[in-house]
């Protein structure tokens, strides 16, 4: 079985993301045995007109983050669908880039479920708290 690492998981975001999340300019900060850490850079664009990061971009920050603990956790991209996410939002993000911090909670054979923790950079309390479920769709190493 292969090894996901960072080098894999920045070839992965190039490759299987749509192109707007590709504009997100996410980058791959840390990949774990069932963790990763994606950094997303502040952009005005991505504000509502308060300033503040708006929610959907930070929700697919969230799912995305999490496609990559899930393809840690098993040891290849593997293809998969959010089955489901919920959302908390804790305090605003403005000003500042967006660290997701994703890990598996459980990993099935058909199922997984994980946790991210959303946090503005430089500020460790969390910003969201996002649950997620995701159906596994084939075998890790599987190109989507």
């Amino acid at each position: 079985m292969s090894t996901f690492d960072t080098a894999a998981a920045t070839d992965l975001l190039k490759r299987v993301f749509a192109p707007w999340i590709q504009e997100l300019e996410l980058t791959i900060e840390q990949i774990g045995e069932s963790d990763a850490v994606l950094r997303m850079p502040f952009s005005e664009r991505l504000t509502r007109d308060n300033g503040v990061v708006c929610g959907q971009a930070l929700m697919a920050l969230a799912d995305t983050a999490m496609v990559f603990a899930v393809s840690a956790a098993s040891k290849a991209y593997r293809p998969m669908t959010t089955v489901d996410q919920t959302t908390h939002f804790l305090r605003p993000i403005a000003g500042t880039a967006t660290l997701a911090t994703a890990e598996v909670i459980r990993l099935g054979r058909t199922m997984a479920f994980g946790r991210i923790t959303l946090s503005a950079e430089g500020d460790a309390r969390p910003a969201v708290s996002v649950q997620t479920a995701y159906a596994l769709l084939g075998e890790p190493g599987k190109q989507g």
